[in-house]
């Protein structure tokens, strides 16, 4: 595929994306990078006593924990690493519809890469494909201190 197809700086590896969620957040709840098209990236997450309230049914802070790692996996992967890395500015979401059981897909795409700022739109839904929860979250781009 032509760099110029797909939005990524680098080619994508799905196995080292889940491989950096593994022992943080993302991997205590089960998040998994799925699929990376030309422009988007997708998750799942179980909805299970993980990702549950004391009511049994999907927390809205698992889902903005999943809107939040897929979009700032995705911006991470627009930028140089060797030079930026991405952090959060902030985040707003959208609590649709209620899940009890199963897994969630979460699929972001950019509406701006900037240098400074990006702003990603992330869409969660069921497994019937319904809509769960819409969140915007905005990145900073920020230079690499640890080199």
């Amino acid at each position: 595929m032509p760099a110029s197809s797909t939005i990524w700086h680098q080619p994508v590896d799905i196995e080292q994306l889940n491989a950096w969620g593994r022992l943080v957040m993302a991997g205590h709840l089960g998040i998994a990078i799925t699929a990376v098209g030309d422009d988007f990236l997708e998750g799942t997450m179980p909805v299970d006593a993980r990702t549950h309230t004391p009511f049994g049914i999907l927390h809205g802070g698992a889902s903005v924990v999943l809107a939040e790692t897929l979009g700032s996996v995705g911006g991470t992967l627009c930028v140089d690493q060797r030079t930026h890395h991405c952090v959060g500015l902030e985040i707003n979401s959208n609590h649709i519809r209620g899940v009890r059981t199963g897994l969630v897909v979460g699929t972001a795409r950019p509406f701006h890469r900037g240098k400074t700022t990006q702003v990603w739109h992330i869409e969660i839904r069921d497994e019937e494909q319904r809509l769960v929860n819409i969140s915007r979250l905005t990145l900073a781009v920020i230079e690499r201190r640890d080199r």
